[in-house]
Order: C-alpha cells, then sequence, then structure tokens
C-alpha cells in the first residue's frame, strides 16, 4: 500500500475493507445470525488493523442492522432473512462462471448467488484441494505450490477438467450450477471458452461469464485475513504479485462485471442485479 497517503485516509479506507468484507460474510451465510463476533482487540488482530479501525467498521454495520449489540453476549451477528430460503427455477438450466483473482470476492458472490438461487455452488478448491495437496506432495512439492512448473503443466489442468465435469454432470440433470474458479488462463482463451459456451449450448444450458474485480488495497486486506498457506508466497511480496497481474483485465467475450471494492455497491446487491439480468423471464 501506498505510503503516501494520509493517516486519516488510510484509516477510512481500512474501515470500508473490514466492513465490506464482514458484511460479504454474512451475506455468504459464513457469519450466520445470531453468532457473537470476537472482541474488538481479537478482531484486530485476526484482521492485522487497529482497534481504532474494527471498531469504526463495527459502527457502519451496526448503522446497517447487520450488527446488533446484547448484554453478556456483545456484538452479534442480525441477519434474520438467513432463515428462509430462495429457490429459483428455470425453464432451461443456467450456468453462471465467476472469475477473478486471488482474494477479490469470487467465493463470496458464489456463495451469495447459491443463497438467492438455490442453485448449487461448484467451487474449484472446495471440489479438488486436498487432492491437489496430496498430489503436490507425492511429487515431491510443497502442498500449497501454485507457481512450479509441475503444479502449473501437471496439477492445475487436471483441477479444472474435474471442475468442469461437475458442472457438465449438473447440468445434465437439468440442474442449474455456480462455478468459481480464477479461470485467469481460461478467460484469455478465445477458444476455450469458445468450446465451453458450445458444449452449454448442446446441452440446452445458457452459460454466464462473470468477472470479479477488485481493487489491490481490498484484495490484500482479504487475503492477509483470509490466512490461507497457499497464500503465503503473494503476501511475502505483495508488490512483486500485483506486478503479475493485470487488475484491469477483463475477458474478451460478452460478460458481467462485479466490482467488489471497498467503495463499490454491496456486492449482495449486485449479486441481486446479476440474476435478474440473466434469468429474467425464464425464472417460473
Amino acid at each position: 500500500m501506498s505510503g503516501q497517503r494520509s493517516r486519516i485516509s488510510r484509516s477510512q479506507s481500512l474501515t470500508q475493507q473490514v466492513a465490506r468484507n464482514v458484511r460479504n460474510d454474512i451475506a455468504a451465510g459464513v457469519l450466520r445470525d445470531g453468532q457473537p463476533l470476537p472482541p474488538t482487540r481479537e478482531l484486530a488482530e485476526q484482521w492485522g488493523v487497529s482497534v481504532f479501525t474494527i471498531s469504526e467498521a463495527m459502527k457502519l454495520l451496526a448503522d446497517e442492522g447487520l450488527i446488533v449489540s446484547k448484554p453478556r453476549a456483545g456484538r452479534v451477528v442480525n441477519a434474520p432473512e438467513q432463515a428462509g430460503r430462495n429457490e429459483i427455477r428455470t425453464r432451461t438450466p443456467h450456468v453462471i462462471l465467476i472469475g477473478g483473482y486471488a482474494g477479490s470476492g469470487k467465493t463470496e458472490l458464489g456463495r451469495i448467488l447459491a443463497r438467492e438461487t438455490g442453485w448449487p455452488i461448484l467451487d474449484k478448491d472446495t471440489l479438488t484441494r486436498p487432492v491437489v495437496e496430496v498430489a503436490l506432495e507425492i511429487l515431491g512439492r510443497s502442498p500449497h505450490d501454485r507457481d512450479s512448473e509441475t503444479y502449473l503443466s501437471i496439477i492445475r489442468p487436471r483441477e479444472y477438467e474435474a471442475l468442469m465435469s461437475a458442472m457438465t454432470e449438473n447440468v445434465q440433470c437439468g440442474t442449474s450450477a455456480i462455478v468459481t474458479a480464477p479461470f485467469i488462463r481460461e478467460l484469455r482463451d478465445k477458444a476455450w471458452i469458445d468450446r465451453t459456451i458450445a458444449s452449454c449450448e448442446a446441452m440446452n444450458a445458457i452459460l454466464s461469464i462473470v468477472w470479479v474485480h477488485c481493487d489491490a488495497d481490498t484484495m490484500h486486506t482479504y487475503v492477509r485475513h483470509r490466512g490461507a498457506a497457499r497464500d503465503s508466497a503473494k503476501l511475502e511480496n505483495w508488490d512483486a504479485y500485483l506486478g503479475t497481474i493485470d487488475l484491469e483485465f477483463r475477458p474478451p467475450v460478452p460478460h458481467t462485471l462485479i466490482d467488489n471494492s471497498a467503495s463499490g455497491v454491496p456486492l449482495q446487491t449486485q449479486a441481486r442485479w446479476l440474476l435478474t439480468s440473466i434469468v429474467g423471464t425464464d425464472a417460473y
């Protein structure tokens, strides 16, 4: 992060970043209605920010009604709508393919969409990580390796093959699916995109491509907070990592752009806009 920022602007930015990520976790069901939040100091340690930043973020969320204070319980998540179950039925299966860089919020968007629709979420890491880690160890690599030629040429193609096979199996059963992964290489490859579109059309399914954008600072806050071992190399030299990605990248085909930056419209609101645009009159 730039050292040229004033302390005030940095504090405001971090407050928005923390508040947005907590808001996303509530919308995605990661934080549940009635769940007590850790004390302020513990949250500050988890997020790697000051106690002041956490207090200000909690004030924002309290003003929105997402956090309430209860005697002896402290701050508690207030999301009673989580108890309801939403379901969207469509005449034809829909596939929502969500890509984005690490920490952009693609999995959170997928979870929110799954809660809004009742459709299954197929997340690459959830489906493949345990097998990938064992395979890497067998091949003499770190289980957290995501940069070596061994991973990129041998393991990664099989990850995506398994993910897309799971999508195909759902669609063949007439079920819509939400598919989340970085899709960095895939969404740069027009031929891959065309094959995927053709595959969906052959199954009488409608494919919608979504790219999740996030500013570098918000992304860094989230990646640091989630503490995944696979992110350690990125966090050790964040500026060098940013030099390897293109935050202005957009897929070279029609797609929906979701802005998960701290200053953006709430992710849940954007998710609902997305569903309205892609489902429309196909819902019944």
